[in-house]
């Protein structure tokens, strides 16, 4: 049943939510369908694509993209040494993931395809029309049953990425992958995190969630935000947040969201400076909302002087 096998991969591989995505995912799998899954960073789609894969119990070749990976990296390549020993043979030839995949029936598994240059792109195409390929030198290779591409791509707007051709696109089927609720996002940090810290937890995962409605912010924090934030807290204070002084708990808070949070979020326009002070706000209204007390006016610029 699919609603049992969706609790299997949420119990195996500690997935917290995302009953309705996986629900889509199995059904496109099951119906031999290659498989984009779309998300901003941090969402976890690299998680969940290896997990459906691991599900089926099928073996999984993996491909990072950058723009440096080439049509030879995806296919394979001649050994030189080889070739002087052997001539331009199958024992001189280095599959590529395709290939194995395609001669295993297993999942190839591409981890941010659109940074990929569009030349290894199209390589993909007659692997997932025709289900076969040809190779120089070496001939036709043809994809057992079970080969399936699952990818993910980041959203288009995001920096170090480009467009898919549309004849790409159209040979998979597609799964958005948003930010989960807060309830969820507080499960997932705790998890991570495994603190039981419930106001801390609650507040780091304000803050992060804050980032993304930020009128000043042109990208926010996932949830690994929240997840920094907590794990920087734990090692600067052996004390629970409610039990911290106020003055050093609203500045250790504002201390570890800026280290956790700079490298996450990206301002419309400013300097490191200006994304400092949009933290600080950031934590004060989350310790707002949450009933905590935010420093006074002199003590927020004197804390924000020590970052």
């Amino acid at each position: 049943m699919p609603s049992q096998a969706i609790a299997a991969i949420q119990n195996k591989y500690c997935i917290i939510g995302r009953t309705n995505e996986l629900h889509q995912a199995l059904n496109a799998i099951n119906a031999k369908k290659h498989t984009l899954i779309e998300g901003p960073v941090g969402v976890g789609k690299t998680v969940i694509a290896v997990a459906l894969a691991n599900h089926f119990g099928r073996s999984i070749y993996r491909v990072d993209g950058d723009e440096r990976y080439t049509e030879q990296k995806m296919v394979g390549w001649f050994d030189p040494p080889q070739v002087m020993a052997k001539g331009y043979s199958t024992e001189a030839f280095i599959e590529g993931p395709l290939t194995k995949a395609m001669k295993d029936g297993a999942f190839l598994f591409i981890n941010e395809l659109n940074r990929m240059p569009e030349g290894t792109q199209n390589v993909l195409l007659p692997a997932m029309d025709e289900r076969r390929i040809v190779v120089p030198r070496i001939g036709l290779v043809e994809a057992k049953e079970g080969f399936t591409i699952i990818a993910t791509q980041n959203p288009e707007e995001y920096i170090g990425t480009s467009r898919l051709s549309e004849a790409l696109k159209d040979r998979f089927v597609w799964i958005r992958l948003d930010y989960q609720s807060e309830s969820e996002e507080e499960a997932i940090v705790k998890k991570e995190t495994r603190s039981d810290d419930e106001l801390l937890v609650r507040i780091a995962v304000n803050v992060g969630r804050s980032t993304r409605q930020n009128a000043e912010m042109r990208r926010g924090a996932s949830v690994r935000g929240a997840i920094d934030i907590v794990s920087i807290m734990q090692q600067a204070s052996p004390c629970r947040f409610a039990d911290m002084a106020p003055e050093d708990a609203v500045r250790l808070l504002k201390e570890a969201a800026v280290m956790a949070l700079s490298s996450k979020v990206e301002l419309r326009e400013g300097s490191h400076e200006k994304l400092i002070e949009v933290l600080s706000k950031v934590v004060d209204a989350a310790l707002n909302e949450l009933g905590r007390k935010a420093p006074a006016p002199q003590d927020t610029k004197e804390h924000s002087e020590n970052f």
